[in-house]
């Protein structure tokens, strides 16, 4: 693989119009996925303090005026959540000033950093979430795989920045996340009982969360397991996809599904050494469904816009993968990994559309390579998701 040295990021506009419009701008995201690259790289000038550092950590904790004359605004600093306590004099600072991006901070825990925020500096900063590499990402900069080699290797910004195996690195960023993060956020005391965990949700992407089975499974209590998954997710390692209901009764299912932000640790979790591997496993289509599903949650949030992504599914068994919400209307997108269409494909869609008269043209994203466009239907290659969000 051609090692690329630097990967245009679509966040780039929102993140240069929200630096022009607030006096600090918080950009967070799973480790490794590109925040302190992409503030750095447009921030060249700006003084930079890494809260994971010891030293630099302690001085802002012991004496936070000396370590802002030690790092004086315009500043970048990473891991925030590390010192929430340090946002306090952020407000006061920059109150202070009518400037603006004079403050970037960084965070890989949402949920100590968005409270910590929403106490200290609501109002002041812009919150931007920036996850791994899109499709649309990696094609602007040449690179092309196919579905079975984009599943393998996945997103992160290092698979493609240096010369690194995928295996090498989900096994690495398996267990730095079990040493820097979990035992931060969590009291787990058996840790091979937490990766058993993490494989069987691997095993259940897409699947609607059943908290009782899957406790039953790993061998753990409820409260347990929902403290895990709040830990998972507050880290950004997975998200969850909630259902579409609309005044039409208890027939709808209203559990929200799962997927792994990153859906290459989903194949490395499954134990794919290869995307040879890919096309056999029985679970091939839902690691293409969680990659598009995660392409299309990237694409908004690039835009600096809120995710508005849906699934449908009622009691009956009919179901739509993704829904788009576009004002009031509505647009269902059916996902397969398929390289060939079947008019099996299109009748969730047709289902949908008789249900709500709100309901826009439906979407069927798929792997293969012809597009067209019909009255009812779109066709369209995963590689092309993002155009599809980008005009909901």
């Amino acid at each position: 693989m051609l090692k690329i040295s630097w990967i245009d990021r679509s966040i780039e506009a929102e993140f240069a119009r929200v630096r022009n419009e607030y006096p600090v701008v918080t950009v967070t995201g799973p480790r490794q996925s590109g925040k302190t690259s992409l503030a750095r790289r447009y921030c060249q000038g700006y003084a930079y303090a890494n809260l994971e550092l010891p030293e630099i950590r302690n001085l802002a904790q012991s004496d936070p005026k000396a370590f802002f004359n030690a790092y004086p605004a315009p500043v970048i600093i990473d891991e925030v959540q590390r010192l929430p306590e340090l946002l306090s004099y952020i407000q006061v600072l920059a109150d202070s000033t009518d400037k603006r991006g004079q403050y970037i901070l960084t965070g890989s825990h949402q949920l100590d950093l968005v409270a910590a925020i929403s106490q200290s500096l609501a109002g002041r900063t812009a919150l931007l979430r920036l996850l791994p590499l899109s499709l649309r990402e990696l094609q602007q900069a040449g690179v092309t795989l196919s579905r079975d080699e984009i599943l393998f290797r996945g997103f992160m910004p290092r698979l493609y920045h240096e010369d690194i195996r995928p295996g090498t690195l989900y096994s690495e960023y398996f267990q730095n996340y079990i040493e820097r993060d979990l035992r931060q956020l969590a009291s787990v005391r058996d840790l091979l009982l937490f990766e058993k965990f993490l494989r069987f949700l691997a095993g259940r992407i897409g699947q609607v969360i059943n908290i009782s089975s899957l406790a039953g499974d790993v061998g753990v209590c409820r409260a347990t397991l929902n403290e895990w998954l709040a830990v998972l997710e507050a880290s950004f390692i997975i998200f969850r996809l909630p259902p579409w209901f609309e005044n039409i009764g208890k027939r709808v299912v209203k559990t929200p599904k799962l997927y792994f932000t990153e859906p290459g640790l989903a194949a490395w979790l499954l134990d794919i050494e290869t995307p040879q591997q890919i096309s056999r496993d029985p679970l091939m289509g839902c690691l293409f469904e969680n990659m598009v599903i995660a392409e299309a949650l990237k694409a908004r949030l690039n835009a600096g816009r809120m995710p508005n992504l849906y699934f449908y599914r009622d009691a009956r068994g009919n179901e739509v993968d993704l829904i788009l919400r576009q004002h009031r209307q509505l647009k269902p997108v059916e996902i397969k990994a398929a390289m060939t269409f079947s008019p099996d494909m299109i009748v969730g869609l047709n289902h949908f559309q008789k249900q709500f008269t709100n309901a826009l043209p439906g979407a069927v994203i798929y792997a293969g390579d012809i597009e067209t466009t019909t009255e009812t239907t779109h066709l369209l290659n995963f590689i092309h998701t993002a155009n599809l969000v980008s005009d909901a």
